[in-house]
């Protein structure tokens, strides 16, 4: 999507994602190895009785389905950061997991004209229907100059 095709109020669907066993395994392995991410046996036996993903992992399922629902083919560089991330409930291999991105606001930058900003809110859901993930982040675009007046 294009930055003019963001507006205030949007809300944009994509998924599911299927979480795989291995998928949770191979992440935690390499990014997150706390052994109830990364030790079946273990985590079987620990307070969510079985692996769970990390939460870093299920923020970039988000990203992956924020891209692919919105930012291919955009204008957008980079990210500031999040204003917050909340991992609300434990992601399962197994879950099929969907994003709500709800936009928040759109504006150019008032001291760079050819800076646009894209704050939204993106949520992902299981197949339960329960959250899993909440944050908030913005996203920044190239935008061509204002015209001359």
């Amino acid at each position: 999507m294009k930055f003019a095709q963001f507006h205030a109020g949007q809300i944009i669907e994509a998924g599911p994602y299927l979480v795989t066993e291995d998928e949770v395994l191979r992440f935690a392995q390499a990014f997150d190895p706390q052994w109830f991410h990364a030790d079946k046996a273990l985590a079987e036996k620990g307070r969510f009785q079985g692996l769970i993903a990390s939460g870093w992992h299920t923020c970039g399922i988000a990203m992956r389905l924020a891209a692919q629902a919105a930012l291919t083919d955009s204008e957008t560089f980079a990210s500031p950061g999040a204003s917050y991330v909340k991992w609300v409930n434990p992601v399962r291999p197994g879950d099929r997991l969907s994003l709500k991105a709800t936009v928040q606001e759109t504006r150019r930058s008032r001291t760079q004209a050819t800076l646009g900003l894209l704050r939204w809110r993106w949520q992902l859901f299981n197949q339960h229907g329960s959250e899993v993930l909440d944050l908030e982040v913005t996203s920044l675009f190239d935008l061509p100059p204002l015209p001359r007046t």
